[in-house]
């Protein structure tokens, strides 16, 4: 996934919370590399804000604002700047476990993301995505408005293009419950994925009472693709 006739320019390369994390930059466009594996670009993001938007549109049909939205995974900021463009969207928690990716969407990142992180309604959850499932799995027991009406699920590329092996929880049985046990009823949720994965599309249909497969034209000319499913 080659952003045509640019070199890559070695931005920052650290040791991150579970692995090594690279931002690198072909002319104006960013790239983050995980454990040495494409995750995200700044050029990829039109499969991405469609996600979002698609799930926000399907909830704005059957609920009351404000909506609640849970996003696994900062990456440039794209799908956190998609929700908060929504103005039914109340509050947008994302968990983002890399402190150095937070940083970026702070500093080089910023304008690509319209200053997303400073927006009131944005809560930055410092945590593994699973944690954060979990710990808001719990807290719904106690209080049924603290669901979620959409989540959207972009801690990697799909369930086999993994950057990171303990990712392939989210694409699990019980990862996919868990994302269900937090959504409100009728409530939706979108999962990016480099292509269409016949395996984890039955998981889905097991698990959701609708699940769609999308695709959309990248900048690149490539496809990016996305699950959408409904509880």
């Amino acid at each position: 996934m080659i952003w045509p006739g640019q070199p890559a320019e070695v931005i920052e390369r650290i040791q991150g919370v579970k692995g090594e994390i690279q931002l690198q930059r072909r002319g104006s466009e960013y790239e983050i590399i995980y454990n040495g594996v494409f995750l995200m670009a700044t050029y990829n993001g039109a499969s991405e804000k469609e996600s979002v938007r698609e799930a926000l549109q399907i909830v704005s049909n059957r609920f009351i604002a404000p909506f609640n939205v849970l996003i696994g995974g900062l990456g440039v900021g794209y799908s956190l700047r998609e929700a908060l463009a929504c103005s039914g969207v109340g509050r947008v928690k994302v968990a983002e476990i890399e402190p150095a990716v937070i940083k970026w969407n702070r500093s080089f990142l910023k304008e690509v993301n319209n200053h997303a992180l400073e927006d009131s309604r944005t809560l930055l959850a410092v945590n593994d995505f699973r944690r954060v499932l979990e710990e808001d799995a719990s807290a719904i027991k106690e209080s049924f408005e603290k669901q979620y009406h959409v989540i959207m699920v972009d801690t990697d590329n799909g369930s086999s293009w993994l950057s990171l092996p303990s990712n392939s929880f989210f694409y699990s049985p019980e990862g996919l419950q868990l994302i269900k046990n937090c959504l409100q009823s009728s409530g939706a949720a979108c999962f990016w994925c480099s292509r269409r994965e016949a395996d984890f599309e039955g998981r889905l249909q097991e698990i959701f009472k609708q699940v769609s497969f999308r695709t959309v034209l990248e900048e690149t000319g490539r496809e990016g693709c996305y699950y959408l499913v409904e509880k």
